[in-house]
């Protein structure tokens, strides 16, 4: 049997091919492509799609809740007085009407509405350096299982792994209000274990894809698929206020919870972890899988690890994707507390506001895949240009915006502008280095990620901390100190990225040449 290494381009000697080898965009005969309409791998997508949205909604809820959990007379003196707080709508007094007299030996009926308050629940007194822990524990169960979960995924499968580790989350998150009665202690290890669960999903999900994504529609289905993250965030947020506000706090957990196990269910009936062992996949489809990923995927039983923690363009992967996240986190787990202390919403108003930015960011997510893909299939852009073009527009873009929003005061317009216009830009790395790891190694991309995403969840850890340790007096100038690093350091990241990104299989990816190399 020929072995695929010999028709591919010459090595540079570290291991790296020169060229930007990609099946689908060579010479060779391109295989007939299945109809998109109702096929398994978009069907797997939607579902995808779904698990990350219930997946960021488990993640994100506790960032609204927390301004409901904490008693107001323990943070009040961390409200900023620099901005006004706004002012509600005056209510238009009705016209008078003249009261008609009652009729003679009639009865008359009052009717009383009484408005009804929201239940209440309990409050505890947490200092901001505690919430800050509180909301940063999370990242430490995160961490550990991000290299596991990759190994484990390439192995046997993302289906159980990605599955599990959602209705694990699910079913911690129904237990927050008990833990939170038990104690910071208590609360903080309960994060941590939602996010060992949490820690398996991408790099489970990167695993399935390299079986499941034909390498010219990799953009769409899986900015399609990680878009939902960006939704949970976008419908998460507001809900989470809403039910703060009508109800409390602890329906909050509950809510979602719930709903995370329901989307577990779906996720075991109807999905599988390679097209070989669909039931309901066509023929067709599956040809047009196989065939497309024929050339890109290694027979190797064992992970190169030493080849792999040699190569430049994963290193290139990890500083790309901790520098996005030190912004992307920064403003994930503070913008509810950015509006409400210095720009001074109620919970209502916001959870609704802190989910705008990140509805930009979904949308452009879904369109930046469509375009990565149209440029490499019709105008025959190499994947490494497309990367490096989206990963540029992704990070220096909201970098720009991110140190503009600390500069305009208390414009409450413009500050939730330029916030959404710095998170929706952020969109664009969706179809740059997010998916680069199934570019160079697709057999191996759930390792891969498990590595970078490893890296990339450092600043979720340590970011919080320090950005509630730079705003002492939490004022206006203090939080432009914060938002000054994050985009330096997403600036560094896009440039580095740009200098040694790759856009090829390297030769480690492929059959035994990663033990020689």
């Amino acid at each position: 049997m020929t072995s695929p290494v010999r028709d591919l381009p010459p090595s540079d000697g570290e291991g790296d091919k020169v060229s930007d080898y990609t099946p689908l965009l060579q010479d060779a005969p391109q295989p007939e492509v299945a109809p998109v309409c109702c096929s398994v791998r978009y069907n797997l997508a939607i579902l995808a799609f779904f698990g990350f949205f219930v997946l960021y909604a488990l993640r994100v809820n506790l960032s609204v809740a927390l301004v409901d959990m904490v008693d107001s007379n323990t943070t009040s003196d961390r409200t900023s007085k620099e901005c006004a707080e706004p002012s509600p709508p005056t209510p238009v007094p009705p016209s008078p009407v003249p009261p008609s007299p009652a009729p003679p030996n009639r009865t008359i009926h009052l009717v009383l509405v009484v408005s009804r308050e929201p239940m209440r629940s309990k409050r505890y007194q947490w200092n901001a350096e505690t919430q800050g822990w509180i909301l940063g524990s999370f990242f430490y169960g995160y961490i550990i299982t991000q290299i596991p979960g990759g190994y484990i995924a390439s192995k046997v499968g993302g289906k159980l792994l990605l599955g599990f580790g959602i209705l694990g989350t699910a079913v911690f998150t129904l237990f927050t209000p008990i833990a939170a009665d038990f104690g910071v202690g208590a609360l903080i290890v309960l994060r941590a274990l939602e996010g060992l669960g949490e820690g398996v999903t991408f790099p489970a999900m990167h695993a399935m894809w390299s079986s499941w994504a034909p390498p010219l529609e990799r953009s769409k289905l899986l900015t399609i698929s990680y878009a939902g993250a960006q939704l949970g965030t976008v419908i998460s947020l507001p809900l989470s206020g809403i039910i703060c506000f009508y109800m409390n706090w602890t329906y909050v957990f509950y809510f979602f919870g719930v709903v995370g196990i329901i989307w577990f269910v779906l996720w075991i009936c109807l999905v599988s972890d390679t097209p070989e062992t669909h039931k309901r996949i066509s023929h067709q489809e599956k040809e047009y899988i196989r065939s497309s990923l024929k050339n890109q995927l290694s027979s190797q039983k064992s992970v190169p690890w030493i080849p792999i923690l040699k190569s430049l363009p994963l290193w290139a992967i990890v500083v790309a994707h901790f520098s996005y996240n030190w912004s992307f986190y920064t403003l994930l787990t503070l913008l509810p507390t950015y509006m409400k202390e210095i720009l001074r919403f109620n919970v209502q108003a916001n959870g609704i506001l802190s989910a705008v930015p990140y509805f930009g960011c979904w949308l452009c997510m879904i369109l930046s895949g469509q375009a990565a893909d149209h440029l490499r299939a019709k105008w025959k852009f190499s994947t490494v240009c497309v990367r490096r073009i989206f990963t540029l527009i992704g990070m220096i873009g909201p970098a720009v915006f991110l140190v503009a929003a600390g500069f305009i005061g208390c414009d409450y317009s413009l500050a939730v502008a330029f916030l959404t216009i710095s998170t929706t830009l952020g969109g664009f790395c969706a179809a740059g280095f997010s998916i680069n790891h199934l570019d160079i190694a697709p057999s191996f991309a759930g390792v891969l990620l498990g590595i970078t995403n490893t890296f990339a969840t450092i600043p979720g850890m340590v970011g919080p901390v320090i950005a509630k340790s730079l705003t002492p007096e939490n004022t206006i100038r203090e939080w432009q100190i914060v938002f000054w690093i994050a985009a330096v350091i997403n600036v560094f990241g896009a440039i580095f990225f740009t200098l040694f990104a790759k856009g090829e299989v390297q030769n480690w990816a492929l059959d035994d040449i990663g033990h020689r190399s």
